[in-house]
């Protein structure tokens, strides 16, 4: 909020240079933004009573804008990656996908362990879970279960981030 926007009976006013004015009716402190032609910004609206600035407004908001920018840039976006597994996959299928995997979890990414089945094998369900706990036995020295397999539609799915 800004200028007459305001409507608090009493704020603490901040000047320009960041001193403390003191606390005073919303009325004298639009006064005096506007005797020093700059803008009467509420910086804390929650704080009893409530904290306005004196400050051009353009300038604060350009510098908001710019702060944002930088947090943004800053942040690290985790991507998530799909191995996909066969329940009559062989040893060193396995050992390529824990590979691609590994080098998936080093760039900093989860990785999505899915087993489909297709039609018969459906049937032998509980022989094929220990796939994907080689999986993450091969992969232990580097990557944690961040969800255990679960069984989603015709698939098994679980979960690996990389240790902290």
């Amino acid at each position: 909020m800004i200028n007459e926007q305001i409507r608090d009976r009493e704020v603490r006013v901040i000047g320009e240079d960041g001193q403390v004015i003191g606390i005073m009716s919303s009325r004298d402190a639009l006064k005096l933004a506007k005797e020093a032609e700059l803008d009467l910004v509420k910086i804390a609206p929650q704080a009893k009573p409530p904290v306005c600035k004196i400050i051009d407004y353009g300038k604060y908001r350009y510098e908001l804008a710019r702060k944002e920018k930088e947090a943004r840039k800053k942040q690290k976006t985790m991507e998530i990656k799909e191995v996909r597994l066969s329940p009559n996959i062989d040893t060193n299928d396995l050992n390529t996908k824990v590979n691609q995997a590994r080098k998936f979890l080093t760039h900093g990414d989860k990785v999505k362990v899915t087993l489909r089945f297709r039609g018969r094998e459906l049937a032998h369900v509980e022989q094929t879970k220990g796939i994907l706990d080689e999986f993450a036995e091969k992969l232990s020295d580097i990557a944690v279960i961040d969800k255990p397999a679960k069984f989603e539609g015709r698939s098994m799915i679980m979960f690996l981030t990389e240790k902290r």
